[in-house]
């Protein structure tokens, strides 16, 4: 049926022909689209290929596959869960999706191709889902079968190091974890704040990889309570996932001599360690990531009081020489905090909802400044941070422009390195370790290396190197070379592993070379895995198939400037399984069939069709009779996921 004119102009379209300022001339002949005689010859090919989602994920999580399961349309083995079955696809690349669920910024809903129809899929929010269903049915993780009997020594206990414990454990190697705090987690329980990561939440999923048999020794250096030469004596191979756990001191005139400046890092470990409860009057946070709005966010929550003691001032704390007196904090007033930012601020790094939710918190956020000195009081303190404007490329200074911003407390979250005391000789000259393409330190012999310590950057994106690093320890161990890396390093969808686990098992091949094979039950029939080498982008996609369906949106906690002072109740709220499940489904399965049967219903010669119930899973829902296609290439252009190439004839 046509659509009327109300319907266009009421109906929330997702898909147009032509852009603004195209026509139909544009566009071409609808007649050489339809009919192409020089290709007619051609027959579809159903190609894996990766999504975008998947592909702009840094630990290469599957996210389409868990998806595709909390959603219904791959079912789990007989026994499995809905929820445990995406738990284990989703933990093959992450094992904390409860805690990634609620603070990676999701740099896969930005790559999201439902971003061209009307709005990215909460991916996040179904993560965390995921995680916390795994966490209250108290799903564990397995140990690999066979034991290899070698064992890795993995400096720090942060997301890197357990995520790489959790994958050594999977492969049947040894893993120890040396760690100088008194507790693990590394950055996730020492630099975000536990309103944003919840301690149960962060404890739960630490505890499931420790209960793998991971050895934990904490509260040592090494370098200086156990000898990098002991290290090596003991272990197979050493993992060096130590984080970047110095801040970056302001580099202007007067930050090193004033008490008062301090580093972000050193800020929110005193918070998170219990011993920071209060701070100044006037604070101004120096940065513009996500570090910067957590200080500020504290900042914010902590509040000050009008009489304190010297042993009190926020400095002395974080500097670890006292700790604040809980009773004291009881008559705290909210404090005045600034965040200065080179960017403009809508290009700070720090994540969008991250800096709205500052906003409402009662942060001033200033963009497109510069600090130019510390200005210091008789006492040596400082009272006053000197700032230049800038335009708004964030570089070019604004000449007479500078001013000044007084001050009780500057933090600096400009950036952050390593600590390598006793082991400096593995550093390089930005007190980092440096990685070749697998994770490897070069010119050093079974010392591998990821997370902060290598390139500070996410959460996420620690979590993936862990993978390839072990990955590589475990060619190590087998003597085997390291090769290329994959264009596309992600855990993909593996079509094999679906079929053995259905117990579709491919027929024994006996390796020559033959003719007309498509009815054979070794040949998985005309499907072709891309995924390592192709990300699918929107073009490809017939985004005209989806209709305009709003993201469920999970709620938040958020406070306003009123209400912020003492408020450290958990912000983000969990989807109930309810909207999971419609989130879920609003996910396009870019580079993978979702079943919609668009090809086997638009097929002029019913030469597409449904692969028989019996013989059906996941990745091989319909096939091709060769017999009846005739190449009109239809099924590729309605396919709305992009699974279908005219390509096989070529």
């Amino acid at each position: 049926m046509a659509t009327s004119r109300d319907d266009m102009q009421n109906e929330n379209l997702t898909f147009r022909r032509f852009d603004d300022g195209e026509s139909p001339s544009d566009w071409g002949s609808f007649s050489d689209q339809i009919f192409k005689e020089d290709t007619s010859h051609k027959c579809p090919t159903y190609v894996h290929r990766t999504p975008p989602c998947q592909g702009s994920c840094p630990s290469g999580e599957d996210i389409r596959g868990w998806l595709n399961i909390v959603r219904g349309l791959e079912t789990p083995p007989e026994g499995v869960s809905m929820q445990e079955y995406a738990f284990r696809r989703s933990t093959d690349a992450n094992p904390f999706p409860s805690v990634m669920g609620r603070v990676c910024p999701a740099p896969c809903e930005d790559g999201c191709n439902r971003n061209e129809v009307e709005d990215h899929v909460g991916i996040n929010s179904i993560e965390q889902f995921i995680g916390d269903s795994a966490l209250e049915e108290k799903f564990k993780f397995a140990v690999g079968e066979n034991a290899s009997g070698k064992k890795v020594a993995i400096i720090g206990g942060g997301p890197a190091g357990l995520a790489a414990a959790y994958q050594l454990r999977r492969r049947g190697h040894g893993a120890t974890v040396f760690d100088n705090h008194e507790t693990l987690g590394g950055m996730m329980k020492y630099g975000i704040p536990g309103y944003r990561t919840p301690r149960d939440v962060l404890d739960g999923e630490i505890n499931r990889i420790i209960e793998m048999g991971v050895e934990v020794k904490l509260g040592t250096w090494v370098g200086k309570d156990v000898t990098v030469e002991q290290l090596e004596k003991d272990y197979d191979a050493i993992l060096w996932a130590i984080g970047a756990q110095a801040g970056r001191q302001l580099p202007i005139p007067g930050a090193d001599e004033a008490p008062n400046v301090l580093t972000g890092v050193d800020f929110l470990e005193a918070f998170n360690d219990g011993r920071l409860q209060l701070v100044s009057d006037k604070v101004v946070v120096i940065g513009g990531g996500d570090t910067s709005i957590d200080v500020a966010s504290v900042a914010r929550r902590l509040g000050h009081i009008t009489e304190i003691a010297e042993k009190d001032r926020p400095e002395n704390v974080v500097l670890g020489n006292t700790a604040h007196d809980v009773a004291s904090s009881a008559v705290r007033q909210g404090a005045n905090v600034m965040l200065l930012s080179r960017s403009p601020i809508e290009q700070m790094p720090a994540a969008q909802h991250e800096i709205d939710d500052a906003t409402r918190e009662g942060v001033e956020i200033v963009g497109c400044v510069s600090p130019v000195e510390v200005i210091l009081g008789e006492d040596g303190r400082a009272t006053a941070l000197r700032v230049a404007k800038l335009e708004d490329d964030g570089k070019t200074p604004v000449e007479g422009s500078e001013y000044d911003i007084p001050c009780d407390l500057l933090v600096s979250a400009i950036g952050q390195s390593g600590k390598l005391d006793g082991f400096e000789d593995i550093g390089n000259d930005r007190g980092l370790i440096d990685a070749d393409a697998h994770y490897q330190v070069p010119g050093k012999e079974g010392h591998f290396v990821c997370g902060d310590i290598v390139r500070p950057h996410l959460l996420t994106t620690a979590i993936g190197q862990a993978s390839i690093a072990v990955e590589s320890i475990d060619h190590f161990f087998k003597g085997e070379g390291l090769g290329k890396r994959p264009k596309v390093d992600k855990h993909h969808f593996d079509l094999l592993q679906k079929l053995n686990e259905a117990g579709l098992e491919p027929d024994e091949y006996s390796h020559e070379s033959e003719w007309g094979t498509s009815e054979d039950k070794w040949a998985v029939h005309n499907y072709e895995d891309r995924s390592a080498h192709e990300i699918i982008p929107a073009d490809e996609l017939f985004l005209g198939h989806f209709e305009f369906t709003p993201r469920h949106i999970r709620s938040e906690d958020v406070p306003d400037s009123s209400e912020v002072l003492g408020h450290f109740q958990e912000r983000m709220k969990g989807l109930s399984q309810e909207d999971a499940v419609a989130e879920a489904d609003r996910c396009m399965s870019c580079g993978m069939c979702f079943e919609c049967d668009n090809c086997v219903i638009y097929c002029p010669q019913d030469a597409v069709y449904r692969v028989k119930k019996d013989e059906s899973t996941m990745g091989r829902y319909v096939a091709t009779d060769y017999s009846r296609c005739i190449g009109c290439h239809i099924c590729a252009d309605v396919c709305p996921t992009g699974y279908i190439d005219m390509a096989m004839g070529e």
